[in-house]
């Protein structure tokens, strides 16, 4: 038996489409243009947001927010994080001056912990970043109250779980800003690609910028354009940069293929929701998590997690999940809890932030439940076209005694 983590997630058909899209005559362009520009409306009128601004990586996304959050928030703020996250959520908030402030998760959502959360508020936080997990909505009414009573902003972090709902509601339409990615691995894919959806005209005008070396002419904004104008009447208007930014722009083929696979999105999620469902209620809930909150999610992955810590189970059930070609990633989302990896090593030391009361430099098992996930998790390929026979061997397989 061989599983991977995703089947072939670009089908011939959009490869058809790429193909006529590319055999045009005269040559289409293929940067940045109306493909791009096309796709932006059609995710926001699936998504239910006013500005979406594509980029080409979730990564990207990651960090154009916070550059854009930089202009608005002061050096040094905090912004609330959880462990099990990727790479790209810590590094944006270090990358542009701000103070990662972990937070443990909750086990059930596998997203921030409301009750850390509320221990973690202080009159420096300025931003809760919350990312929703390989398919489960993260939110939770609290949390919601608690950044709405601090006059926190709220970014969330959508990019393992497109179409996951909270009370019905598309997550990604809380917050003021969320990010999406199109990498090959997740819900829908244009190879590389990220997406940023804002509720506000002043952010998504910072981002139309910065996405493109900071240049003033990408806004769409004529009192912004005008106002470093006649600050700067030396400088020809088409090429005044406002900030030092990169060039986190997309193609037209990102777009073209985006475009065909959004058609299918909400279809394959249906697909993937009844294997979850199909994966839970065939595992052994004495051995494993069964518990989590399932109502809204979209998971691309199924997540199975040991009740009890158990290092001689957990490597006796890598040999089995190995012997058998099943591809699978300790940790669940980002390779397990960021404050375990080196990079972070040269930052933590020099945190002081507030930890069961008092301030000070965290470490790994200040976060618990983080680190049980870390240690005893796993995050298996959940693709639409996957066999039932299938998912109940795999289930077999974690059983097993």
């Amino acid at each position: 038996m061989k599983h991977s983590l995703m089947s072939d997630n670009i089908s011939k058909g959009d490869l058809n489409v790429l193909v006529d899209f590319l055999s045009q005559d005269p040559q289409p362009i293929l940067t940045n243009n109306k493909k791009v520009r096309q796709f932006e409306e059609e995710w926001g009128s699936w998504l239910g947001m006013p500005n979406n601004l594509m980029v080409n990586s979730g990564s990207s996304a990651n960090q154009i927010t916070f550059l854009a959050l930089r202009q608005m928030l002061p050096e040094g703020a905090e912004v609330i994080v959880p462990p099990i996250t990727w790479v790209s959520d810590i590094s944006a908030v270090l990358q542009n001056g701000f103070t990662p402030v972990f937070c443990d998760i909750n086990p059930k959502t596998l997203a921030i912990d409301e009750d850390d959360l509320l221990d973690k508020i202080t009159r420096k936080t300025k931003v809760v970043f919350l990312t929703h997990v390989l398919g489960y909505n993260g939110l939770t009414d609290k949390i919601l109250k608690l950044c709405e009573d601090n006059d926190l902003i709220l970014v969330e972090d959508v990019c393992e779980s497109h179409g996951a709902t909270f009370k019905g509601q598309k997550v990604g339409t809380f917050g003021e800003i969320s990010n999406f990615s199109y990498y090959y691995a997740h819900h829908m894919t244009s190879i590389e690609g990220g997406m940023v959806s804002t509720t506000d005209p002043e952010i998504y005008q910072l981002c139309r910028m910065f996405r493109s070396h900071g240049m003033l002419r990408e806004a769409t904004d004529d009192a912004i354009k005008q106002e470093y104008i006649n600050e700067y009447p030396d400088l020809n208007s088409d090429f005044i940069f406002t900030e030092a930014a990169y060039n986190f722009r997309s193609t037209e083929i990102n777009a073209v293929l985006a475009h065909n696979q959004l058609k299918r999105l909400d279809g394959n999620n249906k697909r993937r929701n009844e294997n979850h469902y199909t994966f839970i209620n065939n595992l052994n809930s004495e051995r494993f998590r069964t518990d989590l909150n399932h109502e809204g999610n979209s998971n691309y992955a199924f997540t199975p997690i040991l009740n009890e810590p158990d290092f001689a189970l957990r490597d006796k059930t890598e040999e089995r999940l190995n012997k058998y070609g099943i591809e699978f990633r300790r940790g669940l989302s980002g390779g397990g809890s960021q404050i375990r990896q080196p990079y972070i090593e040269k930052y933590i030391k020099n945190f002081n932030i507030k930890i069961n009361g008092i301030y000070r430099a965290p470490n790994p098992l200040d976060y618990p439940k983080a680190d049980h996930c870390h240690h005893f998790g796993w995050y298996i390929g959940n693709y639409p076209d996957l066999e039932e026979s299938k998912i109940k061997h795999i289930t077999e397989i974690l059983n097993e005694d």
